[in-house]
């Protein structure tokens, strides 16, 4: 992998008329570092997050002994990252053959569900293997209510009186029990963890057993910054956030219980970068080589403020505009598909043309698992890069909701 000081120097030695991934291993390992400091449990990186072979590497370099696996992709990928690395298997559906391999071939003895069929399952597998139900431990995924960018409770979690009868039901098969819970992705309220508590306190005051551990999940949000056009004043900083939440834990009597998390975008956002090219401007609209089926789905939806420093082709010598000036720019994917505009424009100087590049800042989380080779458009080049992107030139721009009025304006 080349190396290069600055994601300008890189687009000026390598001139790419392809994206680029702007990987800097050194920003991961300091805020793997940070969260596994502020949370007083076990951390399990949640590999659906960003998976590839060089994050797990930095990872586990870094002390991270545990990982949150979904599928028998992800097994496989941290087994070859992290040979002895406990895996909690905490996808609340799975197939039947996927638990068995979980169970005989990669030793997993965590696992997670929220239905009484997925009890099914995994008493037939332990059955047929002969397995012990005591040394496998088994949360039951409570339904959360909060404020996130992405809300993941639609799709999973019980009641808390059904996953009292869960509990109680793995309880009488033998096996220990745990509760967990996902608050959504990407929080937007402090509080949304603490009302998480306050039911899974309701759970364990009426169910059978005791727990053998409490898994409070994700959300833990990435410093993307604040769209000025947005409501609140964002969340507070990593180490205000996580004190609070050790707070609740401990008013919520979970202090003694075994604790997980599952860590994702607050882990690997600020490692990467994209450098992407501009292959055409037409009037206020911005043609790049990127988009929503590759890199950039978390703008498409609108709900990420992604940052944007503007990389000038130092060969253009004739520009009309003023590069001072800031202006909103409506962006356009690569693929031929009418659907690939991003749904913020970016704002970047008002001289920004075809053939300049932007580096466009924090894309570790999410971009690279949810790209695409839709149209045969699929960016897989990653170099290094040193300096952080936030310790670099200001960004001009981001990607805003600042919006449309200003967008006419502009665009007039």
């Amino acid at each position: 992998m080349q190396s290069f000081k600055t994601a300008e120097q890189l687009a000026y030695d390598l001139r790419p008329d392809q994206p680029v991934y702007g990987f800097r291993p050194q920003v991961l390992e300091a805020d793997a570092k940070r969260f596994m400091r502020l949370f007083p449990g076990k951390t399990a990186y949640a590999v659906k997050t960003n998976g590839e072979p060089q994050v797990l590497d930095v990872l586990a370099k870094a002390g991270v002994t545990c990982f949150d696996v979904a599928s028998p992709a992800e097994f496989a990928a941290v087994r070859q990252a992290a040979p002895k690395a406990e895996m909690l298997y905490m996808h609340p559906v799975k197939a039947q053959s996927d638990i068995r391999l979980a169970l005989e071939t990669y030793g997993i003895r965590t696992l997670s569900l929220d239905h009484e069929d997925e009890i099914v399952k995994l008493t037939r597998v332990v059955q047929a293997m002969d397995i012990d139900p005591g040394q496998i431990t088994v949360f039951v995924r409570l339904a959360t209510k909060g404020a996130a960018a992405y809300e993941l409770s639609k799709k999973f979690g019980a009641g808390p009186a059904y996953a009292v009868e869960l509990l109680d039901r793995l309880t009488k098969l033998g096996h220990k029990t745990g509760l967990c819970f996902h608050v959504g992705s990407q929080i937007e309220d402090p509080n949304t963890y603490e009302q998480a508590l306050k039911s899974a306190d309701w759970v364990r005051n009426r169910m059978m057993g005791e727990l053998a551990g409490l898994d409070i999940g994700g959300g833990f949000p990435a410093d993307y910054g604040v769209d000025p056009a947005s409501r609140g004043n964002g969340m507070p900083p990593l180490d205000e956030l996580m004190a609070r939440i050790n707070s609740d834990i401990t008013e919520w009597g979970f202090g003694d219980v075994p604790l997980i998390a599952e860590p994702g975008r607050v882990i690997v956002a600020r490692a990467f970068s994209l450098i992407v090219r501009v292959m055409l401007r037409k009037g206020k609209r911005l043609y790049i080589n990127d988009g929503i089926w590759s890199s950039l789905s978390d703008s498409w939806t609108g709900k990420i403020t992604l940052p944007a420093r503007f990389i000038p082709d130092p060969a253009i010598r004739n520009r009309n505009g003023d590069r001072a000036k800031v202006v909103p720019f409506k962006v356009c994917g690569a693929t031929c598909d009418s659907v690939d505009i991003l749904s913020r424009p970016f704002w970047l100087p008002e001289t920004v043309d075809t053939g300049d590049w932007i580096e466009i800042g924090n894309i570790g989380a999410y971009s690279l698992s949810l790209r695409t080779r839709f149209n045969g458009f699929y960016p897989d080049t990653f170099c290094r890069i040193e300096t952080p992107f936030d310790e670099d030139v200001k960004p001009e721009g981001r990607a805003s909701l600042e919006t449309m009025d200003g967008f006419r304006e502009a665009a007039e």
